[in-house]
């Protein structure tokens, strides 16, 4: 009976199934140790305080592990939100009017950061850790450029309703559940299909049709739209502009640094570095975790 039950406990532990239920109880063990630590954890400013400090890094974590589940890694995703961030910021001016342009702004840099990143690891076959790792210095050294030092100024409103909530529920709340169905949205895609493939076996997707390349492309430019939406949710949450919130997010992150973090987050929610294998429902549950602890 042992023997015919080895190959399903392999099969169980190799999809990573086994990991995505331990960060769930990961989870309920830290919002149970958060409560009794904290007899106030469950009142209604905490709880919405909790979500906008959440958003930011789940936000960045769905984005990493589109890029690794294609065998990928942004080594700069931290640096490139926190451009993304500064351009959003400087095009608000603290104007409600400037709000759409400053939005689009921030999601294109976020994208054209991918891009570049994405181009880089396949069609000039740079190793992604290296590649990226060089690029995190230009998107820092942009940064500085846009934004010498903290400053700016977020929409009133813009903050007031990401700290919020509607009908009892806050809007960060429903900010997470949003990016969690962009996430499903991308599963069931085609193209989430082929970032599947091509990372659980690039040779084997190749060779059934798949173009490698502009996959590993796209999974990079997915990744860099959801770092764009981690620099809106830092802006609505901080309300200003920080050109090193990417490389130390205490304010922002009880973790710290954003790339670090989303890779934890990641890896915790079991998805595996080698690609192919998880996805971004455990590193939603990780990153919460994070931030938790």
């Amino acid at each position: 009976m042992t023997e015919r039950m080895l190959p399903a406990v392999r099969t169980f532990v190799r999809e990573g199934r086994l990991a995505l239920i331990t960060v769930w109880a990961l989870l309920l063990i830290a919002i149970g140790v958060n409560a009794w630590l904290a007899p106030n954890f469950f009142s209604g400013y905490s709880i919405r305080s909790n979500f906008a400090t959440f958003v930011p890094l789940v936000a960045a974590a769905i984005g990493q592990t589109i890029i690794v589940l294609g065998a990928g890694i942004d080594l700069s995703l931290g640096a490139l939100i926190t451009l993304s961030s500064v351009v959003g910021v400087v095009l608000m001016d603290g104007d409600p009017a400037n709000l759409p342009v400053a939005v689009l702004a921030a999601l294109a840099v976020g994208a054209a950061g991918g891009l570049v990143n994405g181009v880089l690891a396949s069609y000039l076959r740079l190793q992604p850790i290296v590649a990226t790792f060089a690029t995190s210095f230009v998107w820092a050294g942009l940064t500085l450029q846009v934004l010498p030092q903290p400053g700016g100024a977020v929409p009133t409103a813009m903050t007031s309703l990401y700290r919020d909530a509607v009908l009892g529920v806050p809007v960060a709340a429903v900010a997470i559940l949003a990016l969690a169905g962009l996430w499903l949205a991308v599963k069931r895609h085609r193209l989430g299909l082929h970032i599947y493939a091509m990372g659980g076996d690039e040779q084997a997707a190749f060779a059934s049709g798949i173009h490698v390349n502009r996959v590993r492309v796209a999974s990079y430019v997915l990744g860099g739209l959801f770092g764009g939406l981690s620099a809106l949710a830092i802006l609505a949450n901080t309300g200003s502009g920080d050109p090193y919130v990417g490389a130390s997010a205490g304010a922002v992150f009880i973790g710290g640094e954003i790339t670090l973090s989303s890779i934890a987050a990641l890896v915790i929610g079991g998805t595996a570095l080698s690609g192919g294998v998880g996805g971004a429902g455990g590193a939603v549950a990780g990153a919460i975790v994070l931030g938790l602890i």
